[in-house]
């Protein structure tokens, strides 16, 4: 009797190879739905969500320990965002955090590789214009980034091309030109993708429709204000981002609860609407929750219990 020989090194890598990918396909695509009725998967929850027109909740928290991002990872939001502005710019620790976060229970329940909470940075003002702090962002795997104090236009340029890669020839969305460098294995080990998937997917929606990353400007300034249509309408900003309102009724020279700064606030709303992009707020009370979101916010920072009240008000589950 003859006996088959042993698949070569080659043959066994290629079956090995390919077997991963039917994995992968398995497990990006919607089980049970037939391929030519699905649409693309994005891979950001918060993304997934506001390009289906819903609401999206999350926090924001300096506390970048192991134990937290365990608890986030399961949290009933959609995004966290680390606040490496205020807190040491500690990319070790962000790493950490995120791979913390990583849920293969998730994974095998949901059946796909789209986490359930989404993870955010901003840092320093001066740091987040500088490309390597983005890149180094955004190779750790995380899925966008809040820009502090952008006050023009060119800054808001400036920050959606650094979040870019340079795009090949005959792209469909070759401008903003980016910049940022390639070396993602970090991101593609925790995206759970191979390379040249991240490369197609790690772009800025809604300038990309499959895009998986957000760039958020914050309107902190009485220039921001000046100048919020023209930041809106950045080519690649996905969303503008207000946190508390105390940066801007500092530059106002007003208290918090002036009217001038509620009139900021709603001059910010409007812009968004405008230019059909994302905008964020930070609520404190079920109430304040319930009313941003009436008046067409769709990102909104809060706490916990404020989210789930504001949830139960406005009668979403």
């Amino acid at each position: 009797m003859k006996h088959s020989s042993p698949p070569s090194s080659d043959h066994a890598l290629i079956a090995a190879a390919t077997l991963a990918s039917a994995v992968l396909a398995a497990l990006v695509l919607t089980p049970g739905v037939p391929l030519a009725q699905q649409k693309p998967l994005h891979l950001n929850p918060v993304i997934a969500k506001l390009a289906e027109g819903k609401t999206v909740y999350g926090l924001n928290t300096g506390d970048l320990s192991l134990v937290y991002a365990r608890e986030a990872a399961r949290a009933p939001v959609d995004f966290i965002y680390a606040d490496l502005e205020h807190n040491p710019l500690d990319f070790p620790a962000l790493h950490l955090f995120l791979m913390g976060m990583t849920d293969k229970a998730t994974i095998m329940r949901k059946g796909n590789l789209q986490p359930n909470v989404a993870l955010f940075a901003r840092f320093p003002p001066e740091a987040d214009q500088s490309q390597w702090v983005v890149k180094q962002a955004l190779d750790i795997g995380l899925h966008g980034v809040i820009f502090n104090g952008v006050d023009t236009r060119e800054q808001a340029l400036m920050a959606v091309k650094s979040m870019r890669y340079p795009q090949m020839r005959g792209s469909k969305y070759f401008e903003p030109a980016g910049v940022r460098g390639s070396g993602p294995a970090n991101a593609t080990w925790l995206w759970g993708i191979s390379a040249e998937e991240y490369s197609r997917r790690a772009d800025l929606w809604p300038l990309n429709p499959e895009g998986d990353l957000l760039a958020m400007p914050m309107i902190e300034s009485v220039e921001g204000l000046r100048n919020v249509d023209a930041i809106a309408s950045t080519p690649g900003v996905g969303a503008l981002f207000l946190g508390a309102g105390g940066d801007l009724h500092l530059s106002m020279g007003v208290p918090q609860n002036s009217p001038e700064v509620e009139a900021g606030f709603q001059k910010v709303l409007s812009a968004c609407k405008a230019h059909k992009i994302a905008c964020a707020i930070t609520a404190t009370t079920g109430e304040d929750v319930a009313k941003r979101v009436k008046e067409g916010w769709n990102i909104i920072r809060s706490t916990v219990p404020a989210v789930n009240a504001g949830r139960a008000l406005l009668g979403e589950k």
